[in-house]
Parts: structure tokens; sequence; C-alpha cells
């Protein structure tokens, strides 16, 4: 799908961020090519120049990452007004080509905390948040146990919004499972736009109660049964119309035998169970102040059983998609070795893992990789976060693969 192009706000030999095509799919300029001339523009805009959608939205994401990070740092109004959309979003593009995948995370996860944070205060919300989901798209596509390894590990950071990495982490494990489940690309859409935005109704407390070691209070308690409610009605304040998010943040907390909440509703839709899965295993891997993490394994095998004990077909689907053992969790291998998986395998029992850990309990003085589908790396168990006493350089891990 194509848009048009501005051509006539791109300055003279500035290398354009993305390819330019005419009306009939003919290749007029090549990404990295420029514009020479007034009359070399004149001659391109009388082709009617289009640039596909999907590379505006990737490269326009650069000015609304920009202008975050500078709200972020405290920068002066007059210099976040000197920004320009298309000079920024131009040289982000071409930049973020080159910018490390963890860092490519970490800037959409600051964004992201800063939209539901500031709730129904947030500037542009529809358009920053839009630009962000298809962002995350493109890397869940063309990275995806990269981006598996960086969410999961941000999972055990408890500097981090917990919030804003749940739903990030959410919104991709959806992205992974739904093409095998058969769902549309309209479905997809709104599931992914749940996830992101399904608790926004209570995020400040989201952050609170990952570190909370007492039981909640009643007000606590108030809030969380009532947050998916407080969410739609942010969310339709922020311009958001589109009837299946907005069900699907209302009901993701419903059950297929009416015993959920809000409204104890009997839901049991194939976009609702997905989301409410990747919800279920995201929150269960993740650390609290009052518990450890849930093994991997474990929770894994929960899904795969379902509610009625028997086998559940999406339950396997998510299993084989994602595995017992994502990149990001921790495992120990038959030789006794510790480590961080990085990779999924063509088995959900079988992936590729980083050795931090020697047989002896000895940090290893370089990671080593490891194939857990030889039956001598094979993976003996799913670790706590708290076992494998190595800081995981996620940048490092993602840079030599």
């Amino acid at each position: 799908m194509y848009r048009p192009l501005p051509l006539d706000s791109f300055d003279l030999n500035q290398p354009l961020p993305f390819n330019v095509w005419d009306p009939k799919g003919v290749l007029l300029l090549r990404k990295g090519e420029s514009i020479t001339s007034e009359q070399h523009r004149g001659h391109l805009m009388l082709h009617g120049p289009l640039v596909l959608s999907s590379d505006w939205q990737s490269q326009s994401y650069g000015y609304t990452s920009t202008l975050d990070r500078m709200v972020r740092n405290n920068e002066s109004l007059s210099r976040i007004a000197q920004v320009s959309a298309l000079s920024t979003a131009a040289s982000s593009f071409g930049e973020r080509d080159e910018q490390p995948i963890a860092e490519t995370w970490a800037d959409l996860h600051a964004t992201l905390a800063t939209l539901l944070h500031q709730g129904v205060d947030a500037g542009q919300f529809m358009e920053r948040l839009l630009r962000l989901h298809a962002r995350c798209e493109t890397l869940w596509q063309e990275q995806p146990d990269n981006s598996l390894l960086i969410l999961i590990q941000r999972l055990f950071d408890p500097h981090t919004s917990y919030s804003a990495t749940h739903a990030l982490l959410s919104a991709g494990l959806c992205a992974l499972v739904a093409p095998g489940a058969g769902l549309d690309q309209a479905q997809r859409r709104a599931v992914a736009l749940a996830a992101l935005t399904m608790n926004i109704g209570m995020t400040r407390e989201h952050d609170i109660l990952s570190r909370q070691t007492t039981p909640l209070t009643s007000p606590q308690r108030k809030l969380v049964r009532e947050h998916p409610r407080d969410g739609v009605r942010v969310l339709r304040s922020l311009g958001v119309t589109d009837t299946e998010w907005l069900r699907l943040v209302m009901q993701h907390h419903e059950k297929p035998d009416g015993t959920g909440y809000p409204g104890g509703e009997a839901v049991d839709r194939l976009t609702h169970r997905l989301l409410q899965m990747a919800d279920v295993y995201v929150a269960c891997i993740s650390p609290r102040k009052s518990r450890g993490a849930l093994l991997s394994q474990q929770v894994a095998k929960e899904l795969y059983l379902g509610a009625r004990r028997g086998p559940d077909p999406l339950g396997a689907l998510f299993v084989k998609s994602i595995g017992f053992f994502p990149p990001g969790s921790y495992v120990r291998l038959a030789n006794q070795e510790m480590g961080v998986v990085v990779q999924r395998g063509e088995k959900a029992n079988a992936p590729k893992v980083c050795s931090l850990v020697g047989a002896h309990g000895l940090p290893l003085g370089e990671p080593v990789m490891r194939d857990a589908a030889d039956p001598a790396y094979a993976v003996q168990d799913s670790l706590p976060p708290g076992v494998v006493k190595v800081t995981v350089n996620v940048g490092r891990l993602t840079a030599r693969r």
C-alpha cells in the first residue's frame, strides 16, 4: 500500500531514507539517492511520487521517538520546536538500520511507558501509539528471537516500568501466535493494540504492585477489578473508536464460565483467549517481590493443558510458537552448565542456549553457544533468574548472532 510523498519537503542532495515509486510501481529513486536539483525535483513531482506506507510509518517513528527522548531529557522547548518531522524521520530511518536492536527496544519501551503513564494527558496519543505499533510489528517479523530475549530479560529488571514491558511482550507473543491461529489482519491489529493498552487504567499501580510485598489493600483490589472499565474510558477519551480493540480491553479478564471481571460475562472468542493467554503467560514468568517468577516450562505446560486439564489447541499452538524455554529465560543443561536461551529451536524443548556458568558453578570466561537438540546439551531444567548470577549483556548477545 502506497501513500503520496511530499518530495518538496526534502532538501537537495539529502539521501532519501526509502525507495520512491510512481503510481505504476516504477522505481523513481532508490533508498540513499537524492534530489540533485530543482529541475530534478520538478521532473519527479510530475510522476506523482509515492512511498510504501510501511516505509513511511517506520521512518516517521523516528520523529516521535526523538521528541519523547528530548522531553524525558528535559530539553528546552525552543530546541524541541526546532526538530523537523521530515528531517528527523529521514535521518533516523537511515540510522535505525545501524541502531542495535536492544537500543531500539529501549526507545520503544520508554515511549510506551510515557504514553501509558500520561494516559488522558498524552498528546497525539493515537498517532504515537500507531507508529510504535508499526515499528514493533516490524521487529517481531524480522527479529523475533532477539526481541523475546530483550523483553524477557527486561521483565527481570526491577528498575524499568513493568507495565510497559508487560504490554510490549504480551503484544509480541500475540503477534507470534496469531498467524497460526488463523486471525485476519484486522483481528491481529486489534489484539496487538489491546495488549499494548489493556492496563492503561492502572499503569502506575501496575508498576507499584509488581514491587509490592504485602497483600493488596481493599482500594487496590477495587482498582484491579475496575481497571478494564477505566482503561476503556481512557482510550475513548483519547480517540479510540475501534470496537474490537475496546471490547478486548474491557473483557481481557473475563472467563468462558462467567467467573471473571469486571462484568462476570461468559467470553470465549479466539482473540480474547489469545490476549488472555499472553497476559497470563507474561504475568506468570515475571518475578514479584512477593514471589519468584514461575518457570517458563511449568507455565507452558499449564497453557498446553488448558483450564479443562485436557489438550488445548490454542495452548498447544502457543507453546509451539514460543517454546518451553523462550529466549531470555534461564536453563540448566545436561552437562550441568547454566545459561540463557537465545533462540527457539525446531522443537519446543530444544532451543539454542548461551552457556554462562560452567558445570562446577564458576562463570565461563567467554559465553559458549550450545544447541539443546544435541543430547549432550539437552535442557535439563528451567531456572529462575536469580540462580544464574551472571549479568547478561543482551546487546552483546544480539550483536553476535
